[in-house]
Order: structure tokens, then sequence, then C-alpha cells
């Protein structure tokens, strides 16, 4: 297959990909990449292969096909495909929750020489940076990361990377418990979509909607987090997205869970499975209840790999069990969120594990147990570093107003306030940070 002919078949797999054919896409490009001689044509079709199975939660296939395209770049000896190249395996691993490998790869792509492809993805290297550190729980590291991808997509004027990191700084408020900014970002992500019209892809949307329905379920805005979440659900079941099907899943659980509808219908987590070949999915769920959706949202996550996400519905599930007092089950869905969540290095979750097993073992009277997680809550604390540096009191305990100063260090807005100084506290570097919430 020619150089030509090779171009042409990659155009038409995209053609076919974004017209929703995506298993025709994929037997396209398959077909390039068992015939096609030239390496450069075999570098792009590998990439979109990446892509594709990325969008479709197919993990293991995504990072196989990085990992050829690794060996693909090398032999073109060209430092922009390396690149690009390592990027891929970065968010292959990001994807599959292997954090450490993932900041190593980005590492990686830092330290190569000066690059022309540079400037464009060096945005993006740090976005999948951050997202690692958030999914470690370090919080200032991911911040500092965010905001350098955020400077690198105004300085490049990249809208699309600018709304895919709204939705992380999205994520990240959300964690951290400042639900108002959990909120501004993707709602300035939704409006950078709205901005640039029809020419965009549908998914920039949807994963705005996503993440505002985290935060309005967060703030008790129930009514618009359904709404959110089910636009966004009515696209991901449009396009084939699992990933965010399985996200959606999750929040609509969480909002029936903070109304109290939690019912359980079958045996497993609580509902109904949702397993490949499925029918697929109403979007309209508000006749649904938490623990079905937290069944179906499992099921998908387990499929596609995504522990983390199956620690958040292990969680979900442990307090929907809590809340109706049947202890010895929520503190079985801890359990197997614990063991996932130090898989993955998530400190975050650990600490919300320890804290609901305390509360637990608490009201059991039963004191070794209830010391060994008061401990390790202690200790957790203490590993997150996520405290303010001016009260000492712990960030994330309540919704509060944060403010990140340049350093990315992060305080109570009250205490920086009340404080008056234009200095950081814990560094003192300047606090005056033009041009950032």
């Amino acid at each position: 297959m020619g150089q030509d002919q090779t171009k042409q078949q990659i155009e038409k797999g995209l053609q076919l990909y974004q017209s929703n054919q995506t298993e025709k896409a994929l037997q396209v490009w398959m077909k390039v990449l068992e015939k096609g001689s030239d390496l450069v044509g075999r570098f792009r079709v590998l990439g979109c292969l990446v892509t594709a199975h990325s969008e479709m939660g197919r993990y293991k296939e995504m990072l196989k096909f990085a990992v050829v395209q690794i060996d693909t770049a090398r032999g073109l000896e060209d430092a922009d495909f390396l690149l690009e190249s390592y990027l891929n395996l970065a968010r292959s691993n990001e994807k599959l929750c292997e954090f450490h490998k993932t900041i190593s790869y980005c590492k990686t792509c830092l330290g190569l020489p000066g690059t022309r492809a540079g400037a464009q993805l060096g945005g993006q290297v740090s976005l999948s940076m951050g997202n690692a550190f958030l999914g470690l729980s370090l919080f200032q590291k991911a911040l500092e990361s965010f905001e350098k991808a955020l400077r690198y997509a105004h300085n490049n004027d990249d809208t699309m990377l600018e709304c895919r990191v709204c939705c992380s700084l999205g994520s990240f408020y959300a964690q951290v418990k400042d639900y108002e900014k959990a909120l501004f970002f993707p709602c300035k992500a939704a409006e950078l979509v709205n901005d640039y019209g029809k020419g965009w892809s549908l998914k920039y949307r949807a994963m705005s909607q996503y993440h505002m329905a985290v935060a309005y379920r967060l703030l008790g805005h129930l009514g618009s987090a359904m709404e959110c979440c089910e636009e966004s659900m009515k696209i991901a079941l449009q396009h084939g997205d699992r990933p965010l099907q399985a996200l959606c899943l999750l929040c609509f659980a969480d909002i029936h869970r903070s109304r109290g509808d939690l019912e359980v219908r079958s045996p497993g987590l609580g509902g109904g499975d949702l397993g490949p070949g499925a029918p697929q999915i109403q979007p309209c769920l508000a006749r649904q209840t938490a623990f079905p959706r937290y069944d179906s949202a499992m099921s998908i996550m387990t499929e596609i790999g995504n522990r983390l996400g199956q620690v958040h519905v292990l969680l979900g599930v442990a307090k929907c069990w809590m809340a109706r007092k049947v202890q010895d089950k929520a503190l079985e869905a801890i359990e197997k969120a614990q063991d996932l969540a130090e898989e993955v290095g998530n400190k975050l979750s650990q600490l919300k594990l320890h804290c609901l097993s305390e509360s637990i073992y608490r009201s059991k009277g039963l004191q070794r147990e209830l010391r060994t997680h008061v401990v390790r809550f202690h200790e957790c604390v203490e590993e997150i570093e996520l405290y303010c540096g001016l009260c000492g009191e712990s960030i994330g305990e309540r919704n509060s107003r944060l403010q990140a100063l340049p350093c990315s260090h992060i305080f109570h807005l009250r205490c920086l306030q009340n404080n008056g100084t234009r200095s950081c506290p814990n560094c003192r570097r300047s606090s005056m940070k033009p041009g950032f919430v």
C-alpha cells in the first residue's frame, strides 16, 4: 500500500469514525496497519487506533497500540513522533489508573529535546500529568500541572485543551470541596463549547455536562444535576462512549442516594447488571434508584478497567448500606474498595474509607478495629497534606471557598482575607494571581 493510498484509507476511517461507524473505521485502519509499509502512515493510523480505543473504553487495546507506536516512532528517528507516542503511552496508563507510570512517561515527554510538536502537545502532557497527580491525591502537584496546561492553552489559543483542563479543574475542586469552583470550571467549559458551535465534537459538551452534574449534586441542586447528567448520558449512548456512560451511571446513583432512593432489586451490589451486549439504557433515569445504577456503573467500570471508578462505586454502595444500617454489607464494600484504592494509590479514597470504617466500628463498640482506622485516617491526612497553612484545619472537611496561590499552595479564602498578606504564608512567594480564579 503506497503513501497516497495509506492517506486515503486513514481519511476514510476518520470519516466512518466521525459518523459513528466505529467498527467499520477500525477495520479500515487495521487493514492499513497490516498492509501499509510507509512508517509515517503506520504511525498515524496507530494514533487513530489509540484514540478510538480510548473513547470506547478499550484501555488494554489502547495501551497495546501505544506500545507499537513507540516502536514505530523509534524507527522514524524523529523527536516529534517520539513525543506524541510517549504522550499516548502516558494517556493509556492514565486510563488504566497506573498513575506512577503516567507521571514517568510525561516526564520523559518533557525531557525530550525541543520539538515542533512541543508547543502543541506540551499542554496535553501537563494535563495528563495533572490527572495522574490527582489520581494519587497529590493536590498541589496536580494544580501546578493543570495551571501549566491552562497557560499552554491560552498561549496557543487551544480552546479544546482549555475545555478539557476546565473539566479536570472541576474534578479537582470537587475533591477538595470547594463546590462553587467545582461548578464554575465545567460551566466555563460548557461556554467554550457553545461559543464554538456545531463544529465541535459533542464529546466536549457531554464531558462538561457530566462535571456540571457532579458539582450540582454536591451543592444539593439535584434537579439540575439530573438534567445535566441525562444530557451527558444521551450523548454518550449515541456515540458508544462506555467510559462516560459508566461515570454518568455513577452520578445518577449518587443523585438517587442523595435523595434517599436506594432500593435493592437483585443480588450483587444491589441492582440489575449491565454487561457487554446488554440492552442500552434509556437516558431518562429519573424513576430508577441508587443500587441498580451502582450495579450498572460497576459492570462497565470493571469491563473497561477503571479501578478508581470502581472505588467510587463501592464508596457509594457502602454509604447506601450504612444509611440502611446494614453494617456488615457496608464493611464488605469498604474492604473491596480499600484493596482497589491501595492498588491505584488514591489516598483521598483511602481516607474516606477509613473514616466510614471508623464510624461503623465506633457504633459496634469494637475498640481495637476503631483505633486501627483512626490511626490510618490521620496517616492519610498527613500524606495528603491537605490542610490550610493559616488556620491548620483540614481542607475538604466541608464545603468552603478555597484560594490557590501562584505557587499552588491552597488556603481557605477567609483565612487569606483575614491575614491580609500579599505573599504565600507557606513559601513567602507573592500571592498576586492575575487572570485566574
